[in-house]
């Protein structure tokens, strides 16, 4: 108070100036807009930031491998090392009495490759890769192993013992399928809070769950039926699907319920900067930092592949967490909307 009475009145007619224009600012559409504007700069950055960081330039860290056979033989220890070396990483080794009982941890998913030691006619190593289970690992352990092979002198026989299908050489229709469940539930979330802004809790539950199910209905379809691109099993794929949507609509209502008009922001950082990056879809979690490997796995993204990537590639040995994953998000985030109903900008009077 005391510096306004020492200002003369030129300064003062300055100040309350500049208090009106920015209490006028602030009542505009221009304060919004220039906050959207450096957050959807930054935005931008750390999109091309996390996709590149985990996918521009993949490096397996450490393989589950099994062996079968004699570990201790010179030519079988010779190429182990060998490999680690070529790799820069490390093979986490599981010992099995027979090669069906590796073959069974395959289908587990436990591990990704088989090294049968003393196999062959000389003898010397069978290399076994697992396409289905991350087309890069499996691509550079089938390219290292017949080099290590030719630097050690030891005999290798690489195969692919479940490969990719046909119509998805590469292994990422599963990632694109899984993608556009999470994208399109929370933009079909973000439309039904501007177009139907007046549907009440339950129906705003209700209809997030309608286009989920009929949004797992069309991909599948699409993809499978339409495109050929890959041999979907359908209700487990259409399930899937549909709970992925459902989880991530409910996501981006879960946020507006709490934050409003600004919701957008971590549901985009959650599913799409965090989660599409460490799903292990385009880019598998053997070859993803660590860290990012394990978040991957309890983000709705990487439980939809994983649950996807199993129901397709390793029928009868589905895992329970996938679902756990996505049934945990779409509940709390569900609870959590219906709890905090009121603070919804959507919604209508009771009986209108």
């Amino acid at each position: 108070m005391s510096d306004d009475r020492q200002k003369t009145p030129e300064q003062k007619d300055t100040t309350e100036g500049r208090r009106r224009g920015w209490a006028a600012f602030k009542d505009s559409p221009f304060l919004p807009a220039t906050v959207l504007m450096f957050i959807l700069a930054a935005a931008a950055g750390l999109f091309a930031g996390s996709y590149t960081y985990t996918m521009a330039n993949p490096t397996p860290h450490h393989i589950p491998t099994a062996v079968v056979g004699a570990r201790d033989d010179a030519r079988g220890r010779e190429f182990i090392e060998g490999m680690e070396k070529a790799l820069n990483a490390s093979l986490e080794l599981h010992d099995y009495d027979t090669y069906a009982h590796a073959r069974e941890a395959v289908d587990d998913q436990r591990v990704f490759a088989v090294l049968r030691v003393g196999d062959g006619p000389k003898p010397g190593v069978g290399l076994d890769v697992v396409g289905a289970a991350g087309a890069q690992t499996a691509q550079v352990i089938a390219q290292a192993g017949p080099a290590v092979g030719k630097e050690t002198g030891v005999p290798v026989t690489v195969r692919d013992i479940k490969p990719l299908q046909e119509g998805d050489p590469h292994g990422l229709a599963l990632f694109y399928i899984s993608l556009a469940a999470v994208i399109i539930g929370f933009v079909g979330a973000i439309q039904l809070s501007v177009h139907a802004r007046a549907l009440n809790p339950a129906e705003r539950i209700a209809f997030t769950a309608g286009y989920a199910v009929l949004g797992g209905f069309t991909i599948v379809a699409v993809a499978d039926w339409l495109l050929g691109a890959l041999r979907l099993p359908f209700a487990e794929s259409w399930g899937i699907l549909a709970l992925t949507m459902f989880a991530s609509g409910m996501v981006f209502s879960m946020f507006n319920t709490l934050i409003g008009r600004w919701a957008m922001i971590p549901t985009w950082g959650l599913m799409v900067l965090l989660g599409n990056p460490s799903s292990g879809g385009a880019v598998s979690w053997q070859m993803l930092p660590s860290l990012l490997g394990h978040i991957g796995r309890w983000l709705p993204p990487g439980a939809s592949v994983n649950a996807q990537h199993t129901a397709v590639y390793f029928g009868g040995h589905q895992h329970a967490f996938p679902f756990l994953v996505l049934a945990g998000w779409a509940l709390v985030s569900s609870a959590v909307f219906w709890i905090w109903r009121h603070r919804h900008p959507g919604g209508r009077p009771v009986g209108s």
